[in-house]
């Protein structure tokens, strides 16, 4: 499975992405976890399975959303508090649901 995050520039994101490595090691989940800024969203989108759109950049979740299941992909929005709050464990299993969503369909 191949995740993306897409932020506005990608600091704080690639805080969350090492914190959803490290769930995934020790949870033994075999994927790749990355992010990129909005400007690499097409480029992203076809090269991995999974976007989760950061809070900062909501506003264009939608139009991502639809993009994405147009292709064959999921997207979801990261809840704000969880962001913040750094929770990898509990954005890595949001990414884990829509994966499974996509392939069980």
């Amino acid at each position: 499975m191949k995740i993306f995050l897409c932020c506005a520039a990608g600091m704080s994101t690639s805080m969350l992405v090492k914190k959803m490595r490290e769930a995934a090691d020790k949870q033994n989940i075999d994927c790749s976890i990355n992010a990129y800024s909005v400007s690499e969203f097409e480029t992203s989108l076809a090269d991995n399975d999974v976007c989760l759109v950061a809070p900062q950049v909501k506003f264009q979740f939608e139009d991502f959303k639809k993009r994405a299941e147009d292709s064959g992909k999921a997207c979801g929005l990261i809840d704000m508090m969880t962001y913040g709050m750094m929770k990898g464990d509990v954005v890595l299993d949001q990414a884990i649901n829509l994966y499974q969503s996509i392939n069980n369909k």
